[in-house]
């Protein structure tokens, strides 16, 4: 199956909740344990156990395990075939984007399933060209997996490049989103490359049936809601995941808190975005 099928089922099956697992030092902290590769392995472990079985997608930001060297990156990988294990989808924010061979060499380290670290699908920037992504895309194709483009981001950095305009009048994110239309064209029930939308964006006026999936990060503690979502993405969002890290990983260590709030936040998605 293609990731864009597998992905349609798991929210079909499981709802349209992704947790994000980012081990930040002040979470750690908060959870009681080191800020070292133990305290790192003992936390990402624990989400792991309380949300993996239950919702479609969880989302480990890469940087939190890296900055422990080759020991972080083995409990990513453990994190990784872990959450897989318990049936969750693995989207790795990673936020990758370079040219030709080394972006060949990130697509080969995320996307083919014969490497240690390959995981279901990955986040990448496309703003060193969209045809940079390119080999991220066929490897994508050719090992069935999935890439989330970033396209209209909540950091108030963003407009300054995904708003501005191109010679023909269209918006960079725009682009970005008649790229990822062509992309998915013809790909049924759903494609296999998505776009990474925040939350808390505001009303843009923007198209977002583009037939593929939508990450919508900012869902939660930092403001955005069920009703955000509606305004936001309209008839798209029965394939939108709302994405939420710190609205979960706060309740830890208490793996049943944490469970019940992602099956909470999957029932509130399912009746709001029905």
């Amino acid at each position: 199956m293609t990731f864009g099928a597998r992905l349609h089922a798991a929210m079909a099956e499981r709802g349209q909740f992704c947790v994000g697992i980012d081990p930040h030092a002040g979470l750690l902290l908060d959870w009681g344990l080191a800020d070292d590769v133990a305290g790192l392995e003992r936390f990402a472990l624990t989400v792991v156990d309380a949300v993996a079985p239950y919702v479609s997608v969880v989302k480990p930001q890469s940087a939190f395990y890296e900055r422990f060297g080759s020991r972080g990156i083995a409990v990513l990988e453990r994190v990784v075939a872990e959450s897989r294990a318990a049936g969750a989808l693995v989207l790795l924010d990673v936020k990758r984007g370079d040219i030709g061979s080394t972006s060949q060499a990130y697509a080969d380290a995320y996307l083919d399933q014969s490497s240690p670290l390959a995981v279901d699908a990955i986040t990448a920037s496309p703003f060193l060209g969209f045809g940079s992504l390119s080999p991220m895309v066929d490897t994508a194709r050719k090992h069935d997996a999935g890439v989330f483009v970033l396209a209209l981001t909540s950091n108030k950095e963003g407009p300054e490049i995904q708003h501005a305009t191109t010679q023909d009048g269209s918006t960079v994110a725009q682009r970005m989103l008649e790229h990822l239309r062509g992309l998915n064209d013809g790909a049924a029930p759903l494609g296999s490359f998505g776009a990474v939308v925040g939350a808390t964006i505001g009303d843009v006026g923007q198209d977002f049936d583009f037939n593929g999936p939508i990450l919508a990060p900012g869902y939660g503690a930092q403001g955005g809601t069920s009703e955000d979502l509606r305004r936001i993405f309209g008839s798209a969002t029965g394939v939108v995941l709302g994405s939420s890290s710190r609205e979960i990983l706060r309740l830890g260590p208490d793996r049943d808190a944490m469970t019940d709030a992602a099956r909470r936040a999957n029932d509130e998605l399912a009746t709001a975005l029905a």
